[in-house]
């Protein structure tokens, strides 16, 4: 079963970072939500950063503003997780500028549709 970090993951069921909590576990995957308020998500134990994850992550889905995503890139790097989505509002030019620096090639787009899930659907 492949992990799933949901960077920006959110308590408020409207928002696209509990969407994608949801989202992805319906389609499977292992999530860890990354909230630096801790506490439960959707039934999930969340972690303030992706350095507190206690196991392995393979993909990392942002849904932060740019300005919070820039700072966060380099834990993806310094963590090796493979991949990383910029989701719409995430993907700021810094962001990709620093994930291209650090070696990392950022998919780009929405990662719940990426996987074959519709954020209207949640």
């Amino acid at each position: 079963m492949e992990t799933v970090a949901v960077v920006g993951a959110s308590r408020d069921r409207r928002k696209y970072g509990n969407k994608a909590v949801r989202g992805f576990r319906h389609a499977g995957y292992r999530v860890a939500p990354i909230n630096p308020s801790g506490g439960a998500i959707e039934g999930l134990q969340s972690y303030p950063s992706l350095r507190d994850v206690p196991y392995a992550i393979d993909m990392a889905s942002f849904y932060v503003a740019p300005e919070i995503g820039v700072q966060l890139v380099d834990e993806v790097a310094g963590l090796g997780i493979p991949t990383l989505w910029l989701n719409p509002g995430a993907d700021g030019p810094d962001v990709v500028r620093r994930a291209r620096e650090l070696g990392l090639e950022p998919v780009i787009g929405c990662s719940m549709i990426g996987i074959g899930e519709s954020p209207a659907n949640y």
